[in-house]
């Protein structure tokens, strides 16, 4: 369904990004932010299960600064892997990458952004930080604890799972009621209960999150 394009951010880097249209005229668009995996066969599905719904999804390759065209699989070696480049990947760089993606995006009307474990964390900052949005779902940012104080300026919705070892329970329920006017659902689930690659997946948590956001979005994009 869809295609590798290139992207130009702020500070003329290129970069690449997986584009997947939609039938019809598009509802709006959705940036899609990556695990540490890279713009994998899994990120590419979600990407093409968004435009599925009816809207233009854009899925930067944010770790196109350091190593291109990276594709990872779920093995420990490959998460070794993705974990060092993902080190060398500065806020700075992911914000103005992500930049470029909404822009991409912003024509097909409005713009939401959704990001996976890592990619739910810098959808966290983009939310505080960028404009151009019109609501975030971050699911199980690894970060996201450790920056609770950012105010997002958007209408948000975080997914998190309560057996998730990496991002404690406890800190999402204070994240929750900090929090208070955006909306934060917890899973009996794992980390990375989205996807379909994993061991942790968790169909039935992934369902019900994945309604939850086409809804929201429906509310917010279009």
């Amino acid at each position: 369904m869809g295609r590798m394009i290139e992207l130009t951010a702020s500070d003329n880097r290129k970069l690449s990004a997986y584009r997947a249209d939609p039938a019809g005229k598009p509802r709006g668009g959705l940036v899609v932010i990556q695990e540490i995996f890279g713009v994998n066969s899994h990120m590419k599905s979600v990407a093409d299960g968004f435009a599925a719904d009816g809207y233009l999804a854009i899925a930067p390759a944010l770790f196109d600064r350091v190593q291109s065209n990276v594709d990872l699989g779920y093995t420990p070696e490959d998460i070794g892997k993705g974990r060092e480049i993902r080190a060398k990947v500065t806020n700075d760089m992911a914000m103005k990458d992500v930049e470029a993606a909404v822009k991409e995006a912003s024509a097909a009307g409005k713009v939401g952004i959704v990001g996976y474990c890592w990619g739910g964390f810098i959808t966290w900052l983009a939310a505080a930080k960028l404009t151009g949005l019109a609501a975030a779902v971050p699911y199980y940012g690894g970060g996201i604890l450790d920056n609770a104080e950012l105010e997002p300026r958007v209408a948000l919705m975080g997914h998190f799972g309560e057996r998730d070892a990496h991002i404690p329970v406890q800190g999402v329920k204070q994240l929750a009621e900090r929090h208070r006017k955006h909306q934060i659902f917890i899973y009996a689930a794992d980390h990375g209960f989205n996807c379909d690659q994993r061991g942790s997946y968790d169909a039935a948590a992934a369902k019900q999150a994945r309604a939850r956001t086409l809804e929201f979005f429906r509310q917010h994009v279009g």
